[in-house]
């Protein structure tokens, strides 16, 4: 072995191998510090860019998510809403065949027809407070609910994006509303005559059955929005797990190797000062 004070071989090996073990060192920290084997690019171009997508994915599950929690919300309102009306129907349907007897006097026939005209405001009053968020689906003007399906474009060869989505039509119960389910019971519907209530009577039948149709149908849409988001969440969950697999750090195996790098820094620094005091040796040729 050559004896040199200008080329030290073995401190630039010790030095090499300690300056690895450092890195190594910074990349451990880094991992527990932020949880992440892959916080960058720069740490796995094909891992980051996978999770960076399915990150782009979750985003949009959320919206989807929020926009079905908007829309449950609306149709709970409606819902139940519409079942408070069901119910008042049966009332006054019950006053109606009240009133319809031929044999009650006229002042048990007003106290009927009292009842129920004031079971005929509260439905007023519930299609007109059945509001959520600035809509109503049971008053005619209250507009319609629609709802994201899914993060998938339903017509993206157009070009353009269009969302999947879900609507709830408006169920128009209004009083009096021409072609409506409560067409032939307006604001002024009485029942202070044997032969009003009788005619009452077969329009609270035809009401009554149109009623239950709409509540099918926004029960019907209730339980889909229901499914949707209940699968949109799962969705959610199972990308949220694979972004995870993908970057997310395993600690237990950083605190060991944290503890096997330490180690190593600490021999790297004792091979480094004993290759570091090789060259004081060839002052003894010279005594």
């Amino acid at each position: 072995m050559a004896f040199s004070v200008n080329t030290n071989t073995g401190a630039m090996a010790a030095l090499q191998s300690l300056n690895a073990t450092n890195k190594g060192l910074d990349q451990v920290q880094s991992r527990i510090n932020t949880g992440l084997k892959v916080s960058s690019t720069k740490d796995d171009s094909a891992s980051y860019t996978i999770a960076q997508t399915l990150r782009g994915d979750q985003g949009g599950l959320q919206a989807v998510s929020s926009s079905l929690s908007r829309a449950k919300s609306v149709t709970d309102v409606a819902v139940a809403g519409a079942e408070s009306i069901s119910d008042i129907v049966n009332q006054m349907k019950q006053k109606a065949k009240q009133a319809s007897d031929d044999g009650i006097d006229s002042e048990s026939r007003i106290a009927i027809n009292k009842d129920f005209e004031a079971l005929r405001d509260q439905i007023k009053t519930i299609v007109d407070s059945s509001t959520f968020n600035g809509t109503n689906l049971l008053k005619a003007s209250g507009g319609t609910v629609t709802a994201l399906k899914s993060i998938i474009d339903a017509d993206s060869a157009s070009g353009t994006y269009t969302p999947d989505q879900l609507s709830v039509s408006n169920l128009e119960l209004d009083l009096g509303k021409s072609g409506g389910t409560f067409e032939k019971l307006t604001t002024g519907s009485k029942i202070d005559t044997a032969a009003d209530a009788k005619t009452m009577v077969a329009n609270l039948e035809i009401i009554g059955k149109n009623l239950n149709g709409k509540l099918s149908t926004l029960g019907a849409a209730s339980r889909a929005i229901d499914a949707q988001a209940s699968y949109t969440s799962k969705l959610s969950d199972v990308v949220e797990s694979g972004i995870g697999s993908l970057v997310d750090a395993d600690l237990a195996k950083e605190s060991a190797r944290l503890q096997g790098l330490q180690v190593k820094q600490q021999l790297g620094v004792q091979a480094l000062s004993i290759a570091n005091q090789a060259p004081q040796s060839i002052t003894s040729l010279f005594r």
